[in-house]
């Protein structure tokens, strides 16, 4: 290469950067004591000197929802250890010097450098345990309007703002220009004007709530609860929501997008992130995305259609208390045998006849006696019989002449020595308990997909009706439209979205084919039963259908059809908010579905970059079940006086 043409190479680089940088470049800029004219705008800066003595979590939120243009910038200096320690035991020898001076004169105390000597006092104390830092801080504030008069007004309205928040906002006059540098995003601080926060005090800083969602408690000054699904497109604040929190009428979700757009990403991030709060989770996964997750993080993974995994419909709902003693509902044995009519209806592809569902009952009473389960509670405690012992009472019935009973007992032989006998041959291999518990319906052959379907949700539904288990509870179905098609899935979905809140849990439902659940009378019922509704970027085709059915604004339907992935509107009754769902590095690894990514993680051994950081992950948030599940007994039993202490005798 010649030098001739790197030099031109080097100008044209020069003149693409000259070009980037004159796009933020204003046309004009002029300078006056308290204000700038920046282009066509007029700005004015101010640095805040005072604060308030105490402050609650996300105090400085309001002026990030200020209705017009502010600029916030908070510039945080760390203090080392040794500096922080000689400035406080210099500060303290002030203090303690004053109080003695005070006290030898016979002159009345100063409360304001009482309270100052104390906090003084308990800073040190926190810094020499380790239980904090300290850390000089800067806030500045730069508010834009239009012209001279309208300038006016927002400042008049931004000192009345940080008036109210006890904050004193002074003018950076004749230093205006510095303010103004200083609030742009360049990390320069040209004002330096600093005041010390110890940590606890600069978290407290930080905005973690969304203004657009009603808060549970609006006089509460406690930190936001719930899930924090991303941050705020509009204002930048955090968006926290409690599905669990008091006054939600239930607590069901429907997540709405198209494909793409981020359902199951959003879904399992909401689900680790309860995970963190104690919260139990079954998943019902149709597309086997949820298995990764389960093994990182200590769940029950049950994997039908695969050799060895069974369900087994014979099970009695035998509940095991915190205390080891084991109930069950003392109509347990009576309904177990009306769901294995649905059962067995479900295998022979047909409802049964009048003929047919004498034999199966009187088969399903002669199957329990031999397996020694009989009206006695104090005898549901013994292993369960299996299908294989329904089909051999059935065809002993049978040779004695029952010819329902032996019509019955042919049909039933594929599913227990055919070719369709995994799923039942022997005892369940897998107790469906546990933190989370993912159900993979994926690999299930066609044909055993509806009873496969039927057990899961089987399963589910008596792990949520648990009275033993006094602690919320999500039951998350992804991608529902597969479920839908099934009138048991649909059935469920139904029964969960109207009596799911009655047992402490929440349904969460997550589907790209909006028409399958808007297009039929139980998925509105469904969608009108969730109290949390998030909108993904949804397609034209559908976006008029959503339109009408949740009446969105022309400004709505616009943002959901160009939304990027990952953003979403989220809607709790008549509030809204649109935000951008957000992960930690270990999160993403463990949510996403990317076929690219993930075989860029089979190919590291590492994909996170520390060998400890899924075991931390793991670890983080899940230590305190236990003590959650203890301190669950003030919630009440949810309707443990109905059921049988089968231990009692």
């Amino acid at each position: 290469m010649t030098t001739r043409t790197r030099s031109r190479r080097g100008q044209h680089h020069r003149a693409a950067a000259n070009q980037r940088a004159t796009a933020f470049t204003p046309d004009a800029l002029s300078v006056g004591a308290r204000h700038l004219e920046v282009g066509t705008e007029w700005v004015s800066s101010f640095a805040v000197t005072g604060f308030p003595r105490e402050v609650h979590p996300g105090w400085l939120t309001p002026l990030l929802t200020y209705p017009g243009r502010l600029d916030v910038a908070l510039h945080v200096e760390p203090i080392d250890p040794a500096t922080a320690a000689a400035r406080l035991k210099k500060q303290l020898a002030k203090l303690e010097s004053g109080r003695r001076h005070t006290a030898e004169h016979g002159r009345l105390h100063d409360p304001h450098v009482e309270a100052a000597t104390e906090d003084a006092y308990d800073l040190s104390s926190r810094v020499a345990r380790g239980e904090g830092k300290l850390f000089r801080v800067g806030l500045y504030l730069t508010i834009h309007a239009p012209s001279e008069q309208a300038l006016a007004d927002e400042v008049a309205a931004l000192r009345s703002l940080a008036a109210s928040l006890l904050l004193d906002a002074k003018h950076t006059t004749y230093r205006s220009l510095q303010g103004w540098v200083s609030t742009l995003p360049m990390g320069l601080d040209l004002i330096g004007i600093r005041r010390t926060f110890d940590t606890s005090a600069l978290s407290a800083a930080f905005p973690f709530t969304s203004p657009d969602l009603p808060a549970a408690d609006p006089t509460s000054v406690a930190a936001p609860s719930g899930v924090l699904y991303g941050y705020n497109v509009g204002s930048q604040g955090l968006v926290h929501w409690d599905r669990f929190g008091p006054g939600m009428h239930n607590h069901n979700s429907v997540i709405l997008g198209r494909s793409g757009a981020g359902k199951s990403y959003l879904v399992k991030l909401e689900l680790v992130r309860s995970l963190y709060r104690g919260i139990e989770v079954a998943v019902v996964d149709p597309e086997d995305e949820y298995a990764r997750l389960a093994h990182a993080v200590g769940g029950t993974y049950v994997h039908l259609g695969v050799a060895g995994v069974r369900l087994n419909p014979f099970d009695l709902p035998i509940h095991t208390r915190a205390d080891g003693r084991r109930t069950a509902p003392r109509d347990a044995l009576v309904r177990r045998s009306l769901f294995l009519h649905t059962v067995i209806s479900v295998l022979v592809g047909n409802e049964l006849q009048a003929a047919e569902r004498a034999a199966l009952d009187r088969g399903i009473a002669a199957t329990y006696q031999s397996a020694g389960i009989t009206a006695d509670a104090r005898t549901w405690t013994r292993p369960a019989p299996t299908l294989r012992s329904l089909r051999d009472q059935l065809a002993t019935a049978g040779h004695a002449g029952e010819r329902a009973a032996a019509e019955l007992a042919a049909r039933l032989h594929p599913y227990v020595e055919g070719a369709f006998k995994q799923l039942f041959d022997g005892p369940t291999s897998t107790a469906p308990e546990g933190h989370l518990v993912v159900f993979s319906l994926r690999d299930l052959p066609d044909e055993l997909k509806a009873i496969g379907t039927l057990l899961t949700l089987d399963a589910v539904w008596r792990r949520v009706s648990n009275p033993a288990i006094r602690r919320p509870r999500l039951v998350v179905v992804d991608e529902a439209w597969l479920l839908m098609k099934d009138p048991s899935g649909a059935d469920f979905l139904f029964r969960m979205a109207k009596a799911a809140r009655k047992h402490w849990a929440g349904l969460t439902v997550a589907t790209q084919d909006t028409a399958d659940v808007l297009g039929n009378d139980l998925g509105k019922a469904v969608v009108a039963n969730a109290a949390t509704q998030i909108l993904l970027r949804q397609a034209s085709q559908a976006i008029d259908e959503i339109t009408q059915t949740f009446n969105l604004s022309a400004g709505e339907r616009q943002f959901l059809l160009s939304a990027e992935r990952g953003q979403g509107l989220l809607s709790a009754g008549t509030q809204r908010v649109a935000f951008q769902s957000i992960a930690s590095p270990t999160e993403h690894y463990l949510v996403t579905s990317d076929p690219a990514e993930l075989a860029g993680y089979a190919a590291d051994a590492d994909p996170i970059g520390e060998s400890d950081d899924e075991q931390s992950f793991v670890d983080l948030g899940f230590a305190d079940q236990q003590a959650y599940a203890a301190d669950g007994d003030e919630f009440g039993s949810f309707g443990a006086e109905d059921d049988l202490d089968l231990d009692a005798s």
